[in-house]
């Protein structure tokens, strides 16, 4: 296995016309509110107009949308990086009549599409999505952040496993994703899909776009939860 910084960018998760539809739409809704972090409002942290997607009936198709797009990338990052889904839990497989076998890295490259897919979806659930616009020379989230946070009684900001955002546009100066610890900065790219670590290991930042706005789509891939993962026999 080569050295890595775990961060991988999927071009034409979404088309370019899925994208500006997908933007026109927030603009015309007139529901976005300003961004939260967190611990609330803190504009000098997170300066953005945001829509959450999530328990909204009239977002619903595209909340459908945005997690296959999503999900067909969570493949290839898992393909690349099995280690992300069996590493945590001793993951087996096996059905009726025969016995549990241990599911190893090498088990990945041979493995079919449908019984990966199956796996992926045992293993994890989709989080909820925002949709967020960061106005041109103003917006950004300047603040070193991860995406692991203890606040939440439900733990549910710690099951929190990948991060991943859906570029919706490009066209406007600087705006990357940037990550402090790799030295790296991702360039957005309209329809491109970005996944990484939700750990303090990949610690980032949004820039502020220059130029344009700059609209995004983001989430997390979560663990499924402990009495789903483990139920009680």
């Amino acid at each position: 296995m080569t050295n890595t910084d775990f961060i991988e960018v999927y071009d034409n998760a979404l088309s370019p016309a899925a994208c500006a539809a997908i933007v026109q739409r927030f603009e015309r809704s007139g529901q976005h509110t300003p961004g939260l972090v967190g611990s609330g409002l803190f504009p000098e942290l997170k300066h953005s107009r945001d829509i959450s997607l999530a328990g909204r009936a009239d977002w619903a198709d595209l909340e459908q949308q945005l997690n296959v797009a999503a999900f067909g990338g969570l493949q290839r990052y898992l393909r690349k990086y099995a280690y992300a889904l069996i590493a945590p839990l001793m993951v087996q497989s096996g059905g009726p009549g025969t016995a549990p076998k241990r599911i190893a890295f090498e088990d990945f490259e041979a493995m079919p599409d449908k019984q990966l897919a199956q796996l992926t979806m045992h293993v994890f659930r989709p989080g909820r999505i925002n949709v967020q616009r960061y106005t041109a020379d103003e917006g950004g989230y300047p603040y070193w952040h991860c995406e692991l946070f203890p606040k939440d009684a439900s733990c549910e900001t710690l099951h929190r496993h990948l991060l991943w955002t859906i570029y919706l546009n490009d066209g406007f100066g600087e705006g990357e994703t940037e990550f402090i610890h790799q030295n790296r900065k991702i360039v957005p790219k309209t329809g491109s899909l970005l996944i990484a670590p939700t750990a303090f290991t990949h610690t980032h930042r949004g820039n502020m776009p220059r130029g344009r706005d700059k609209y995004i789509a983001t989430s997390w891939v979560l663990f499924q939860r402990a009495e789903a993962l483990f139920p009680a026999k």
